[in-house]
């Protein structure tokens, strides 16, 4: 006879509403509390565990997906842009799609396959977007969208150490199966590597301090290990500035910093320099690519590589100006508000 399985009872909250990740239990089930979910997008704010697509409208329109086309999302994420590219198709044509997130990207699958989307008509490859001459092989794309950056679902998880909000261990990789975590890499980077990190990856301007800080740490026989720690760090180091702008300040760099390493940590950089400079390669005639950036360093890749490459012949038309989120959906989505899109045309 089979042993029942105990029952577990679902984490109970103390006062009105959930405060850690792990109680937001209707948030972490949309499909099962698309009401309460609604009525907290409504509010302004994003969902734990969900990730709300950014230019959805924008990016469609400019990519004017027909059916029988083959396609290409190179951040699956959540999947909201893969899901609304593959309602363009109407059943017809193929979509293609790579993460590196081994946790969400099963998710995300198994999220479009209960919509529909099988392998008939949809492939997702867990592989980096920097590979896309390896994602199908002899295969030309009609078009291609790539949605940089970091995920809300992985900010919201502070078992993913992706912001200085929640404490958990300061880990920051996409792939956390692969690579040193960020607490590794602060204890074997010196101080020039720190410092020319936060000035080259988020134009920090107490990159100086906060190095300094950290390199006390070490010689102390300390360094951050959780994200609660790194930012005791910052704040440490910001200690010196007048007490009404020190709040203000240590979020700021708490934010620069946390986004340093996370490009020093998965290579970022060098993942933009080879997708943008494989991309010609894998268009078909016409075919059309939008990317979304988050800060001014990944905007200044892409803006280089369009330009570059209209100047060269290879794009016939590029965007002149940046397309911005419209104010409705950053009141909506406040998390869309430092989006870029910039679009090319083989």
């Amino acid at each position: 006879m089979e042993q029942e399985k105990e029952h577990k009872r679902r984490v109970r909250y103390k006062g009105t509403h959930p405060r850690s990740y792990r109680e937001k239990y209707k948030e972490l089930n949309p499909e099962k509390y698309q009401q309460d979910v609604e009525k907290i997008i409504q509010s302004g704010k994003t969902p734990a565990g969900m990730h709300i697509p950014i230019c959805v409208n924008e990016i469609l329109e400019f990519l004017n997906i027909q059916p029988g086309q083959i396609g290409l999302d190179a951040t699956l994420g959540y999947g909201g842009h893969s899901r609304k590219m593959l309602e363009k198709l109407q059943g017809q044509g193929h979509l293609y799609a790579t993460d590196v997130d081994p946790i969400e990207s099963e998710k995300t699958q198994s999220r479009l396959e209960e919509a529909g989307y099988g392998p008939d008509i949809l492939t997702i490859r867990r592989m980096n977007f920097a590979q896309l001459d390896e994602v199908a092989p002899g295969v030309q794309f009609d078009f291609v969208l790539a949605d940089l950056g970091v995920s809300s679902m992985q900010i919201d998880n502070p078992e993913r150490g992706f912001t200085y909000k929640f404490d958990g261990p300061l880990d920051l990789r996409m792939n956390p199966q692969k690579g040193e975590s960020a607490a590794q890499r602060l204890k074997s980077m010196d101080a020039e590597e720190i410092e020319g990190m936060l000035v080259e990856n988020s134009d920090e301007p107490y990159a100086a301090e906060i190095t300094e800080v950290l390199m006390n740490w070490r010689k102390h026989g300390k360094s951050p290990e959780t994200t609660t720690e790194l930012k005791e760090a910052i704040e440490e180091a910001l200690t010196f500035l007048p007490e009404k702008e020190k709040k203000e300040a240590v979020k700021k760099s708490c934010q620069r910093t946390f986004q340093a390493l996370r490009i020093d940590v998965n290579q970022e950089f060098e993942v933009l320099y080879a997708f943008l400079d494989k991309l010609p390669q894998v268009m078909n005639p016409g075919g059309r690519i939008a990317i979304l950036t988050f800060h001014s360093g990944e905007d200044r890749l892409v803006k280089r590589a369009f330009k570059e490459g209209k100047k060269a012949g290879i794009y016939s038309e590029i965007c002149k100006d940046v397309i911005r989120p419209s104010a409705q959906e950053c009141a909506r989505n406040p998390r869309a508000k430092c989006t870029k899109m910039r679009w090319a045309i083989i």
